[in-house]
């Protein structure tokens, strides 16, 4: 099969298999330092590390290189989400292809089972994957010719179905306690999703206008708060799902944001159960970067989202502070 990879292949299961498969990603062209970015490099032999109450023998720390030009020592996982984690690299790799093969996610907990780590670790670990799934192509969606749906679902639990407790009695709306999600997609290309306060107009026309091109075609359910963004588009073409209408023409509909949605919703309430409103963002990368590569098989996505690993950072005390 095209998609099946063996998950016993040694860059899961080996430390140095997986480095060396790292650097064939990074530096196809040879060692690149991290810090100055020069070329000219020499690989050092491995490093003996002092010994600590942890490791009373000592460590060795392979892949070691050393910039002719400042003198620093580096290896691959510099400068990388990767980068002072203990987690052996072997079992980030296997990380990184089970969040981005599983169609509607994993959650920490059955990642920490699999792969001996605590629970903290392995949610520390999928935020951090998360942040490397990050699109760094923020130009706008769309163009002449082109149509872009947008529309917003609602992240959060039923009034009915929450503790006595949380229920004051008083009528609310189906709304009430939930966190708003507004996504644009472009029909046969990538989606956008933005976790937002407070679904409002002119924040629907700020998202609108600042992410997809004005000379597309603009889809929307009968949503009052698009009308006006909608009048700054080449058309404006309304489905009124109120009436009970989601389609027309074969044109006017917005089935392909329904449909993204439906897998979002899926994994939110199947898989995580439970998402802080902190890091609803961080898993609506997540659920963007599957769709945006839903054409690729699952180890292309695997090195799609390796590739995008550099460059970005997550700290525990970033990520942390994030939920405070």
């Amino acid at each position: 099969m095209e998609n099946a990879i063996d998950i016993f292949t040694p860059r899961f299961s080996n430390e140095d298999a997986a480095r060396e498969h790292l650097e064939a990603l990074h530096w196809s062209d040879g060692p690149v330092c991290p810090h100055c970015g020069s070329f000219n490099a020499k690989r050092l032999p491995p490093q003996k590390r002092k010994p600590t109450k942890a490791h009373p023998g000592g460590t060795v720390r392979k892949g070691v290189v050393q910039c002719n030009d400042c003198r620093q020592q580096y290896t691959v996982t510099v400068g990388t989400v990767f980068e002072r984690s203990k987690v052996p690299l072997n079992k980030w790799l296997l990380v990184n292809h089970l969040l981005c093969s599983s169609k509607k996610g994993m959650s920490a907990h059955q990642i920490a089972r699999m792969i001996g780590v605590t629970y903290k670790t392995a949610w520390f670990m999928m935020h951090r994957i998360r942040e490397a799934m990050k699109d760094t192509d923020q130009g706008p969606m769309g163009g002449y010719g082109k149509t872009i749906e947008a529309d917003e679902t609602y992240v959060g639990g039923k009034v009915k179905n929450r503790h006595a407790s949380k229920r004051d009695g008083k009528k609310k709306s189906p709304f009430s306690g939930k966190q708003p999600v507004v996504s644009l997609v472009e029909r046969g290309g990538k989606v956008r999703s933005f976790h937002v306060a407070k679904v409002t107009g002119p924040l629907l026309r700020q998202v609108l206008v600042t992410n997809a091109h004005r000379g597309s075609w603009l889809m929307t359910d009968d949503n009052n708060g698009y009308k006006a963004a909608g009048k700054e588009y080449t058309g404006h073409g309304v489905v009124k799902h109120s009436l009970g209408e989601y389609g027309r023409a074969g044109v006017f509909h917005t089935n392909t944001i329904e449909g993204f949605f439906s897998i979002f919703k899926r994994g939110i309430i199947g898989v995580y159960h439970h998402v802080s409103e902190a890091h609803l963002k961080r898993y609506a990368v997540e659920f963007d970067f599957r769709y945006n590569t839903r054409k690729l098989n699952d180890f292309e996505r695997s090195t799609e989202a390796l590739m995008g690993a550099r460059g970005k950072r997550l700290t525990y005390r970033r990520s942390f502070a994030a939920a405070a």
